[in-house]
């Protein structure tokens, strides 16, 4: 026969332990940032680049084992008043791009702590290697205590092809919205509120000159986390590696 009284006991006891479980849960819980619907964890002020970045050295640097570009051209954040990522259109994003006249003002490739002047702002470019494949824009503002959301980042490199290389492809990722540029010309433009994920944007066929050539890139950001990854892939889609990055080899 079964004993109901010892049956509650029982229930009441278990219903207990649950609320008390639960009760800590909460309590010990992650903070969440106030981003729209990103439910992510707010990263920790770190105030260091590393262990996501450190500076780059003289002489030619290979892409990672997968392609991925690691050596940038970093210009500190530049402040805009963004409060959200969901009106990343085309035109938006654009607009706001040529409010610092980017790339077309830029003639000269900057020297690692040359200074830029933009609006009432005065920004410093940091030559650095990525430690990962991807590069961790929120840690380099956060690492030189800089404004991390409501902001622009603005990156260069030089990349160095053995040979002509044709009908290669700029494959890009970011978060958020973004537009990038080889040899001066348009190829990529990413738009809306995004993650990263890898190629997520692939350009059309493009050439690559035996030597160095320019690629370019502002990447746009409200609330939230902010990376990119860029890689080269040929017409197979395969990473094209056998090119090198020298920051010091500035296209003629």
């Amino acid at each position: 026969m079964i004993n109901l009284r010892n049956t509650s006991v029982l229930t009441l006891a278990l219903l207990a332990s649950f609320a008390l479980a639960k009760s800590f849960s909460i309590s010990t819980g992650t903070a969440r940032a106030a981003g729209p619907g990103r439910g992510a964890p707010i990263p920790p002020a770190n105030h260091t680049l590393s262990p996501y970045f450190t500076p780059a050295t003289a002489g030619p640097k290979a892409p990672d084992a997968d392609g991925f570009i690691q050596r940038w051209m970093l210009l500190e954040p530049v402040n805009e008043p963004i409060r959200g990522n969901t009106g990343f259109t085309d035109a938006f994003v654009h607009n706001t791009i040529k409010e610092v006249n980017f790339p077309d003002q830029f003639t000269t490739f900057p020297k690692d702590g040359d200074k830029l002047t933009i609006g009432d702002q005065e920004l410093a470019w940091h030559a650095l290697d990525s430690t990962l494949f991807n590069v961790k824009l929120f840690r380099f503002a956060d690492g030189l205590s800089k404004q991390v959301y409501g902001v622009m980042f603005l990156a260069q490199t030089i990349v160095d092809s053995p040979r002509d290389m044709q009908n290669v492809r700029l494959a890009v990722g970011s978060n958020s919205a973004s537009v990038w540029w080889v040899n001066g010309k348009e190829t990529n433009g990413l738009f809306t509120d995004r993650r990263m994920i890898q190629d997520d944007v692939v350009s059309k066929r493009i050439s690559l000159k035996k030597g160095p050539n320019l690629i370019q890139g502002a990447v746009i950001n409200g609330p939230g986390m902010s990376d990119m990854c860029v890689r080269f892939i040929d017409e197979d889609g395969n990473p094209v590696k056998d090119i090198t990055v020298n920051l010091q080899d500035a296209p003629k």
